[in-house]
Parts: structure tokens; C-alpha cells; sequence
């Protein structure tokens, strides 16, 4: 079982009615065959990025679903036979989860090893524009560059 995202574009001729029964087809068909639906997110009528058969925009609608493979297949079988559907994409999204889940795991560790590297006692660091707690520079010496040279 995998994590995965569908998108899919809805004529946007269609009523809302027949996209919203269609969305409860496709989730119906994905509990009947074990899947789990997590989301549903419907994104309204946006215009497309280009033309697609003859359409300018479309209906987005998001789902995001726990399935196996063989679920997967027979959904997007469904999505492109279907009159509805002028587009649709498929992301596998549980390995991109993880990968994101390990970043934050190590980026804790790190915060983790900064809090307990700072000892309680140390000065901390300036913030910029702060006056400055250093004793002030000692005069350059004679010919250096851009001071002038004394005679």
C-alpha cells in the first residue's frame, strides 16, 4: 500500500452535480477495492496553462489516497475513459513524505547540538546594527593601503 495524489481536469462545461458524483464514483470504487481516501480537495474552475482539445479551463479536483498498484490502474482506466475528464495525473507521493519526514528528523538534531553546543553562560551573538562590545581597532600603519604615506 502507497501513498499517492490524483489530479484530474473536469470539462468545465460539466455542472457541478455530475463532477461531484463522479468524485463519490471514484471514491466509492477505491474503499470497495481496500483503499483509503485521505483527501478530497476540489479546487474550482481554473483556467489551463494551454489548450486542451478545445478548452481554455477546466475543474480541478485533488485526491489523495492510501492504494496498491492494481487500484491505481483500474482508476486511471476509469479517468481516461471517462466523457468527464480532459486531463489527469498520478504522483506516487509516500517516498517524497519520507524524504521530507528524514529532513526534519536531522534538522532537529542539528537544533538539538546547537542548543546544547551554546553554553548557558556565553554572550549572544550580535544582532546586526547592534553597537559592538570589542575594543576599538589600532591605528593602521603608515603605508598601508589607503592611509597616507607619511614623508
Amino acid at each position: 500500500m502507497r501513498i499517492y495524489e490524483e489530479l484530474f481536469i473536469a470539462k468545465p462545461d460539466a455542472p457541478d452535480e455530475e463532477v461531484d458524483q463522479f468524485v463519490e464514483q471514484l471514491r466509492t470504487h477505491l474503499i470497495a477495492h481496500g483503499a483509503t481516501v485521505d483527501k478530497i480537495d476540489k479546487w474550482g474552475k481554473r483556467r489551463l496553462a494551454y489548450r486542451v482539445d478545445k478548452y481554455r479551463e477546466g475543474s480541478y479536483v485533488l485526491l489523495q489516497f492510501t492504494a496498491g498498484a492494481e487500484t491505481v490502474k483500474e482508476l486511471e482506466r476509469r479517468l481516461r475513459v471517462s466523457d468527464l475528464v480532459i486531463k489527469f495525473l498520478t504522483v506516487r507521493i509516500d517516498e517524497t513524505l519520507k524524504r521530507l519526514e528524514k529532513r526534519k528528523k536531522d534538522r532537529d538534531k542539528r537544533a538539538a547540538k546547537r542548543a546544547v553546543a551554546a553554553p548557558q553562560g556565553a554572550p549572544a551573538p550580535l544582532q546586526p546594527g547592534a553597537p559592538s562590545m570589542e575594543a576599538p581597532a589600532s591605528p593602521a600603519m603608515p603605508g598601508a593601503p589607503g592611509m597616507p604615506k607619511e614623508s
